[in-house]
Order: C-alpha cells, then sequence, then structure tokens
C-alpha cells in the first residue's frame, strides 16, 4: 500500500474540506474516518495503489463489503462520502474521471413501488384486447417489463439488434449508456417472435426508428407517457386498487428473485445497478415479509 501518497492525498482533501467548503470539524471528522475504512479495505485486500489509480471495480467490492456490515444509513453517509473525495481529485487535477460517478446514494426512507402479486399480473394483461395488433404489443411490452425487470426507458429504446433469441438474452442500454445482457424464458421469447413476425415485419416504419422493437400505429417510437398510460388503463380494467407504474413490474422482478432465493449480486447485474446498495432495498422488503410471517404464525407472536 502506497501509505504515503494516501496520506499526503487525505491531508490536502482534510484542508480542502476545511478551507474551501468551511465543514465543521465533527464532519470533517467523519468524512476523514469514513475515507480511512475505504483505505484499510484496499490495505487488506492487498491492492498496492494510489489515490488516482483507483478504479470503478475496487469501489464497487468496497462497496459491497460495507452492504453486509452496515445499516443503510452509514452506507450512505460512506458513499457519499467516497464521492466528494474522488471529486476533490478532479478539481485538484488529479484525475480527470472519478471511479465513483456512476456510483448510486440510495434514497433512504423512499415510498417504493407496490409489488405485484402473479395474479395481478395475470389480470392485467388478460384485460388486453390480444385479437388487435396494439393489444398484441401491450401484452408483450407488459411480459417483458415482468420478465426481463426494464426499466421504462429500456424498453423504449430496444432495438432489434439487441434480441438474440438463440443465445436467450437480450441487450439492454441502461443509465449512463452502460449495456447489459438480461436473459429471456423461452415463453416471453415467443411472444416476442410472434409479434415481430406477424405485426412489427409488416408495419410502415419511420426511417429514424427502423431498428426498434415496439412501435406506435404510425410506425414510431413509443413514448415512456404511453407505455405509463397502458400499464394504468390494464390496472384500472383488472379493478386494481394500488398505484401501479411501469416500475412495478421491474420491482416485482427483483423481490419475486430474490425471494426464492436469487443472488442479490445476480440481481443486481439483471437490474443494472451500479451499486448493490440500491439493490438492497429487496432485502429490506424480504425481511419486512418473514416478519410477517414470523407475527401471523408463530404461537408466541400470536399470545
Amino acid at each position: 500500500m502506497s501509505t504515503t501518497n494516501w496520506q499526503n492525498t487525505l491531508q490536502s482533501y482534510i484542508y480542502y474540506l476545511k478551507l474551501e467548503r468551511g465543514l465543521a470539524e465533527n464532519s470533517i471528522e467523519s468524512y476523514e474516518l469514513d475515507l480511512l475504512k475505504f483505505v484499510r479495505f484496499l490495505s487488506y485486500s492487498a491492492v498496492d495503489i494510489t489515490p488516482k489509480e483507483v478504479t470503478a471495480e475496487h469501489v464497487n467490492e468496497f462497496v459491497y463489503q460495507i452492504s453486509t456490515l452496515l445499516a443503510p444509513t452509514s452506507q450512505a453517509r460512506i458513499i457519499s462520502g467516497l464521492k466528494s473525495f474522488f471529486t476533490f481529485l478532479i478539481v485538484d487535477g488529479q484525475i480527470e474521471k472519478a471511479p465513483t460517478d456512476l456510483l448510486e446514494i440510495p434514497k433512504l426512507g423512499r415510498k417504493l413501488p407496490e409489488v405485484l402479486a402473479v395474479e395481478e399480473i395475470d389480470a392485467m394483461i388478460a384485460t388486453l384486447d390480444q385479437s388487435t395488433s396494439e393489444g398484441y404489443r401491450n401484452k408483450v411490452m407488459l411480459e417483458l417489463l415482468y420478465s426481463c425487470g426494464l426499466r421504462v426507458s429500456e424498453l423504449v429504446n430496444l432495438r432489434l439488434s439487441d434480441l438474440f433469441f438463440e443465445e436467450g438474452f437480450i441487450r439492454v442500454i441502461g443509465k449512463g449508456s452502460k449495456h447489459r445482457f438480461v436473459p429471456i424464458d423461452p415463453t416471453t421469447m415467443q411472444w416476442v417472435v410472434l409479434y415481430k413476425s406477424s405485426i412489427r415485419d409488416h408495419m410502415n416504419v419511420k426511417k429514424e426508428d427502423s431498428d426498434v422493437v415496439f412501435l406506435n400505429r404510425r410506425g414510431g417510437r413509443l413514448t415512456r407517457a404511453m407505455i405509463f398510460t397502458i400499464v394504468k388503463q390494464a390496472a384500472k380494467a383488472a379493478n386494481i386498487q394500488k398505484n401501479i407504474s411501469p416500475h412495478s413490474f421491474r420491482h416485482s422482478f427483483a423481490t419475486y428473485l430474490l425471494e426464492n432465493g436469487a443472488d442479490i449480486r445476480m440481481i443486481q447485474l439483471m437490474l443494472g445497478h451500479e451499486s448493490i446498495l440500491t439493490t438492497e432495498i429487496y432485502t429490506h422488503i424480504s425481511r419486512e415479509k418473514l416478519k410477517g410471517v414470523m407475527d401471523t404464525y408463530h404461537p408466541r407472536s400470536r399470545k
């Protein structure tokens, strides 16, 4: 470990926090202690690098480690401190790009999307008139949202060249234009193939949207607002009282995977989360569900 290099850089960072940002001593001490956790992690991992040599992989592995040890509030504080430190290195001219650029700080205490039961998803899809081109298209879109955990922006931007049917994957362009490959189950894949061959291939498509999978009746790309409307209308027709949005399908996808034993890091990859802390919100949901089972069924809890 390049101890001297880190000590000098940390000292410069502390001066920066005090003189340029005007932080109180207590705040500066918290920043320093949190940053030292990262330095110790690198040391324990036998990673002999200087501050300017830290990569996103180093940061992500550290974030994964603290996610198993610390409360969400502590995790968020440490990540915020890391972002601040590498921003300082940019300001100081030591690096051009921060390894924490795509690192997400989970929003604590936020209201989570509703989780849909499988029966509710089936009921929503059953309300669609699949004898029409638009109705069948909408069915396939909802199935993809649910089966692949896509963001609504990822769905509307899905391209024909992103479909790898033989391999059983779709390529998704997520936040920061980062690509990831998500497995697609055979049944959903067949529905996409049928939509393409019987509907999509026979449409008059706008030139600029020639590679887009899902199109409106005029042959253009669908908008996010259109997907929201389709989901809202299907939920209303199915008499579902929950506050449903396209993100509810993604949320349900992740929750079902976790509750059925999927590894959280695999879920992180499929969702395209840069930080495992964002994925970790689903572990809290499952813990609450487990607690509910205990409260309902354990004899001591029912006393």
